[in-house]
């Protein structure tokens, strides 16, 4: 092993020391012993170990410098290329991800007897460690997976500027085509595939080398109302995205984001970083208002948080790009093959979970065939028994067949284009899918609506066709949020197309541009 290890390493260009080969030789004696009671590799003995794992895993220090970089290892399996990596390179800070837990359990045990430290061992599938996205300088994969599936499990884990060190066989060309449009939509430029020959043998490998390129918007200005919350979530969703956010706030709350921000300055001051990165308009007046939405050539997008007049007022009178947010005129669809509890906990919790949020359902839809039966139901669960059991109950506002069932209010000419972010429900009586689908289109604001069906094929013509940020199934519209998404705390829920739809976490905050290196090219 240590002969083998020597002349690779030299092969390749890279140090190796003796706290490494002990490492090393620590690390194949456990991988043999633990081989013999489970699954980890089909490759054994020193000198394939040695060549096809522990060369063939260093070998990445020849493609991309690590040293002092944050790695992780998606699919890591016994280790590799992970653990080489560490042991090759110590300063590296390694986290090893895999989905099977006897797995990490071994690769904890490596890291003990090796005394490795520095790296975090952790048991989930990629696509459930969302906490994990942005974090990483590297991340790097020997996984079997086609490479336009290693792209999206990997380089959501990738901070801007990092980069994806995909390993691949020899001919990895038809991969690379298929996989350039899931690299364009993630973030990522194709920058080069890097071919070499493992030490000691014939085998023949490539890495495609894959950076995030995405580069920040610019100067980011976020006009909002009372909440100050909202100061601290946008200021640093703008710092961490690399944009420069200039906040303006409501006059309710003005001295609460003034303490905010003078807080978020000292730390920056203390980080030794610009204070400029985060700048608060001292005026709550509409006039700062106007001038922001008006400050072209300053000004690269405007965000606004807050009710339906201030959207309004934004996107109307804007003549920087600005995202529309927010404004929820949210729709629950009962149809007739429906589990008609499954109905019932659903609009509960979409109305009265949290009325005042944009993700609270304004309006249910029901479908003829089971108002009877729904409607009664819905009566006792929203306003009986809340009334009996102390709490707010909800005010019904019905159209004139619901009111044919059940009591309530009649409901007014703008019943069904209102946002009421309160204890109120409009309920309309429909004949089909077809029509709730067209009531939808008529009365949405594109945020959130939803279907509750025990039928599939309604269920796909409804998230067909109604087009909205957010279209659930059997599901409650209060998980539009970016927390629930997977994408952390949001700037807000975007309800127009473009250039960013639904919860705005950080990767809405960034664009990307084409990197060409050329070698004298002309055209």
């Amino acid at each position: 092993m240590e002969k083998l290890l020597r002349a690779g390493f030299a092969a390749l260009g890279l140090p190796l020391d003796e706290t490494a080969l002990t490492r090393f030789e620590t690390y194949y004696e456990l991988l043999e012993e633990r081989s013999k009671v489970m699954n980890l590799t089909a490759i054994h003995g020193e000198t394939d170990v040695a060549q096809l794992h522990f060369l063939d895993s260093a070998a990445l220090l020849t493609v991309e410098p690590l040293a002092g970089k944050s790695v992780i290892d998606v699919g890591t399996g016994a280790g590799f290329p992970g653990l080489p990596l560490k042991i090759a390179q110590p300063d590296i800070s390694l986290t090893l991800l895999d989905s099977l837990d006897k797995r990490v359990r071994f690769l904890g045990d490596v890291c003990a007897a090796t005394g490795l430290a520095d790296v975090t061992c952790l048991h989930a599938r990629a696509e459930e460690a969302p906490e994990l996205r942005g974090r990483f300088d590297a991340a790097v994969s020997r996984a079997v997976a086609r490479l336009y599936l290693l792209c999206e499990l990997c380089l959501p884990f990738v901070r801007t500027g990092g980069v994806f060190l995909a390993m691949k066989g020899p001919d990895c060309a038809e991969e690379l085509d298929e996989a350039r449009s899931a690299i364009r939509k993630l973030g990522g430029t194709y920058e080069r595939t890097v071919t070499y020959t493992v030490p000691g043998t014939d085998v023949t490998h490539s890495v495609v080398v894959i950076r995030k390129t995405a580069v920040p918007l610019g100067v980011v200005a976020i006009i909002y109302e009372s909440r100050p919350n909202v100061t601290s979530d946008a200021a640093v969703l703008a710092m961490k995205s690399g944009n420069v956010c200039v906040l303006r706030g409501g006059k309710e709350a003005y001295r609460s984001a003034a303490a905010i921000v003078a807080a978020m300055h000292e730390g920056l001051r203390e980080a030794g970083l610009p204070e400029t990165f985060v700048n608060l308009v001292s005026d709550p007046t509409r006039r700062s208002a106007q001038e922001l939405m008006t400050a072209s050539g300053l000004v690269d997008l405007l965000i606004p948080r807050g009710g339906a007049g201030l959207i309004r007022a934004c996107v109307e009178s804007a003549t920087v790009p600005c995202i529309e947010t927010g404004t929820g005129i949210c729709h629950v669809y009962v149809d007739k093959d429906t589990d008609l509890e499954k109905a019932l906990n659903i609009i509960e919790n979409a109305k009265t979970s949290r009325p005042s949020v944009c993700n609270a359902e304004e309006v249910a839809l029901v479908h003829r065939d089971v108002a009877g039966a729904f409607l009664p139901r819905l009566k006792a669960r929203l306003v009986d028994a809340r009334a009996a059991a102390g709490k707010i109950p909800v005010e019904l506002r019905l159209d004139a067949a619901a009111q044919a069932i059940i009591p309530g209010t009649p409901a007014g000419e703008r019943d069904f284009d209102t946002e009421f972010l309160d204890y109120i429900l409009a309920v309309k009586v429909v004949s089909d899918a077809d029509e709730a689908i067209r009531h939808i289109a008529a009365h949405s604001t594109h945020h959130s609506d939803a279907i509750v069906t025990e039928n599939a094929q309604t269920a796909e013509r409804f998230t067909r066709l109604v087009d909205s940020a957010a279209v659930y199934v059997n599901a409650s519209t209060r998980f539009t949020d970016g927390g629930e998404f997977g994408l952390g705390c949001e700037m807000g829920i975007s309800t127009q197309k473009l250039h960013a739809r639904g919860p705005m976490g950080l990767d809405a905050l960034s664009t990307y541009k084409y990197i060409i290196r050329g070698h004298g090219q002309i055209r």
